[in-house]
């Protein structure tokens, strides 16, 4: 069993000096590269020295050392990402360069601190695994299906009436699929069959 990801609630940040240099980290859940790439514009500041940042989404993911030694901005920011246990953010550290040399290990330090500490303080949310579910049913069975699958998360993504009945789409979460499909069948007598939609 793997343990469960979290995301962001909303955007945060913390900053922090450095041997004279500062550092100011800031992260922001995202859903797609796109939109964590504007917000990695969005945040950067032309007064800085470097503006380094990762980002993860499920299996993709980016960084950027934005000039500094490689390997010592963009991946130890995704590995506090990685290691705080998020998904579906991104992290971007902005660097004002105060005069003294950090060195690599105290860069990649200073780079995958900044953004675990920013991480550490932002409020947090469990991503649950969605699934979809599809059913057919009939009519008089229809209003008491969405009070049963609302109780376990079920929202309705489609419905098509037809002369023989209802056809509906529903997203739900992964985990209570079993749960949804056993009710449908409950409550239709048997009648109705549940099916997995694959996205």
């Amino acid at each position: 069993m793997t343990s469960m990801l979290h995301t962001l609630i909303a955007p945060c940040r913390y900053s922090e000096d450095i041997r004279k240099s500062r550092f100011l980290a800031q992260a922001s859940p995202v859903d797609t590269p796109q939109q964590a790439l504007a917000y990695v514009e969005s945040v950067g500041d032309a007064s800085a020295t470097h503006h380094c940042w990762a980002y993860r989404i499920g299996q993709d993911y980016r960084f950027n050392d934005d000039g500094e030694p490689g390997g010592t901005a963009g991946r130890p920011i995704l590995q506090a990402i990685e290691g705080q246990g998020m998904d579906r953010l991104v992290v971007a550290v902005t660097r004002w360069y105060g005069g003294i040399k950090l060195g690599a290990g105290g860069l990649a330090r200073a780079y995958g601190g900044t953004a675990a500490q920013c991480l550490r303080l932002g409020e947090r949310a469990p991503i649950v695994a969605m699934a979809r579910l599809g059913m057919h049913c009939d009519f008089t069975d229809l209003a008491l299906m969405k009070a049963r699958l609302k109780e376990l998360g079920a929202e309705v993504e489609q419905e098509n009436f037809e002369a023989a009945g209802v056809t509906v789409h529903w997203r739900l979460p992964a985990h209570r699929l079993a749960d949804a499909t056993a009710r449908i069948v409950d409550i239709s007598r048997g009648r109705s069959k549940a099916y997995v939609l694959e996205d």
